[in-house]
């Protein structure tokens, strides 16, 4: 709406988009009823638009359901109210079917919650497309629930129709998301599915996350892959499945001559943070990051020995050292704590190399206009330290919680 209506009458009518909107992965007609499994976007502005509100209706709940296995999906409204054109000059309600099915570019989406409650059954025969890649279990409770991760490539047709329906979360889930172009053979899939027994006794497979990756040309005749997109559905989140899921695209690619290394297409803090953890617990099993080699800094063989066992690109070697050598370092030790904190800056302070060598090439024009050092955007030695220090201190409270991590649960030698 391109009209100010707070504080307006129109405002009783406006709503959070992210709480009208309700998730539910459905495996029984009985979860249609049962709230305790709904669960919310963490965001819907890809939707709705950044102001990520609805106009039009009080007591608004979009029902977007997908069955668990096949992602059958189901979209609905429920409301008290909606709101009367003829009393508000003319506005009319959003069009809110109409605005998610055209996001969702889903091309059969149920809007009838009895066709979804009969297409349920269909369930029971779906079975995970692709390879499988590898099955574990995880203790929750008093038992374990079983979970296997699938490969899958764009040859794939039925995968890929499926895949439609499995984008749709990263819309409210992966900010600045987009669909990917499956028409480009590069792309890879990673799916895991929780394997439990539906009513009739049966196996089934429900969807839990997945991660899409992308391989990248690497000269001369090698491929780089890089992870583009991994998200874990919020029912099974905090249950360390993203980390199995980035184990099983590591194991895919590791004997894989034709590949020079992995990387990550902008990872956001969450996912950094996982990929820390995994790649310190892969590497703290490495000769040459032992604890007499740490103390000594990052060196050649690091990188090398990194990559060639887990596919590790050189950048990310070099911070797993850095978390490792901290998770050696005696922080209570001066002499320990400097050295390791000189380490740190002496790799920030690369950032201001180029900076230093411009200003001694301009240093007689600064002396002549000090202004001209401000003009220009540059840092003062002083600035420089308070930056690097900065830096330093941010680095290290990520660096804590990563080695907090790996010592409360480490993961299972299985998948190292």
């Amino acid at each position: 709406m391109d009209m100010d209506i707070a504080g307006s009458k129109e405002a009783e009518y406006v709503c959070d988009s992210n709480e009208a909107l309700e998730f539910k992965l459905v495996r029984v007609e009985e979860d249609l009823e049962d709230d305790s499994i709904s669960f919310k976007p963490e965001m819907s502005h890809q939707i709705f638009g950044d102001s990520e509100s609805i106009f039009g209706y009080k007591e608004l709940t979009v029902k977007l359901y997908y069955s668990a296995c096949r992602l059958t999906m189901y979209l609905g409204l429920e409301y008290q109210t909606v709101v009367d054109p003829n009393l508000f000059g003319g506005v009319k309600p959003d069009n809110v079917m109409k605005i998610i099915q055209e996001k969702l570019q889903v091309p059969a989406v149920l809007t009838n919650i009895d066709e979804f409650s009969k297409a349920l059954k269909d369930d029971d025969s779906f079975q995970p497309f692709g390879d499988k890649l590898a099955s574990f279990s995880v203790k929750q409770g008093n038992g374990n629930k079983n979970y296997e991760i699938y490969h899958c490539d764009t040859n794939n047709k039925k995968f890929l129709n499926f895949h439609e329906r499995l984008q749709t979360f990263v819309l409210f889930y992966i900010d600045a998301a987009s669909y990917i172009d499956v028409d480009d053979s590069k792309w890879q899939f990673f799916v895991i599915y929780e394997k439990f027994k539906n009513p009739s006794g049966s196996l089934s497979y429900a969807v839990v996350g997945y991660s899409t990756v992308y391989e990248y040309y690497a000269y001369p005749d090698r491929v780089r892959p890089r992870v583009s997109q991994m998200l874990v559905l919020p029912p099974f989140q905090r249950q360390g499945l993203g980390a199995h899921l980035l184990c099983a695209i590591y194991s895919h690619y590791r004997g894989q001559a034709k590949v020079a290394d992995i990387t990550v297409e902008d990872p956001n803090e969450e996912f950094q943070s996982l990929r820390d953890y995994v790649d310190a617990c892969l590497c703290s099993s490495l000769p040459s990051f032992s604890k007499d080699n740490l103390k000594q800094g990052f060196d050649k063989i690091m990188a090398e020995e990194a990559c060639s066992k887990f596919k590790i690109n050189k950048k990310q070697a070099r911070r797993v050292y850095e978390i490792l050598r901290l998770k050696e370092t005696n922080v209570h030790n001066d002499d320990e704590s400097k050295s390791f904190r000189l380490d740190v800056k002496r790799r920030y302070n690369i950032l201001f190399q180029k900076e230093a060598k411009l200003m001694k090439k301009l240093k007689p024009l600064l002396d002549q206009d000090p202004q001209l050092h401000t003009n220009l955007g540059l840092k003062t030695p002083e600035q420089r330290f308070e930056i690097l220090e900065k830096l330093f201190l941010d680095t290290e409270k990520d660096y804590q919680k990563t080695i907090l991590r790996i010592e409360k649960h480490p993961l299972p030698s299985s998948i190292l």
